[in-house]
């Protein structure tokens, strides 16, 4: 089964960290990378810019609409995401829990085809 974990930070934090602070935090990124590759799990991710120069699409009578916002208005940033495969939810909780935490990880099946 696929799972997405998508991480969340605070609102505006990566503009207020230290270069030392995301130092920090791009090892800790590569640290729980090296966890996944020892477990012989297959997964990819990307960190994501702010929700502020995000554009979403929603639906209209006349067909979709651009807004500049995010979709959901939320005090926390959807900052990035790994995409993971394993055996299920526990097992994918168990993964999360060794990765960077920051204001919280929202563990999500994958529709598969």
């Amino acid at each position: 089964m696929k799972f997405a974990l998508l991480l969340f930070d605070p609102e505006d934090y990566w503009d207020s960290v230290s270069e030392e602070e995301m130092g920090a935090a791009v090892a800790e990124h590569a640290a729980f990378a090296a966890y996944l590759r020892e477990r012989g799990i297959p997964f990819s991710g990307e960190a994501l810019k702010p929700a502020a120069e995000a554009r979403s699409l929603r639906p209209s009578g006349d067909g979709p609409v651009a807004e500049d916002e995010p979709f959901v208005a939320l005090r926390q940033d959807l900052a990035g995401f790994y995409l993971i495969e394993c055996a299920g939810l526990d097992e994918a909780e168990e993964i999360a829990r060794r990765c960077p935490i920051g204001a919280g990880i929202e563990i999500r099946p994958v529709w598969e085809a």
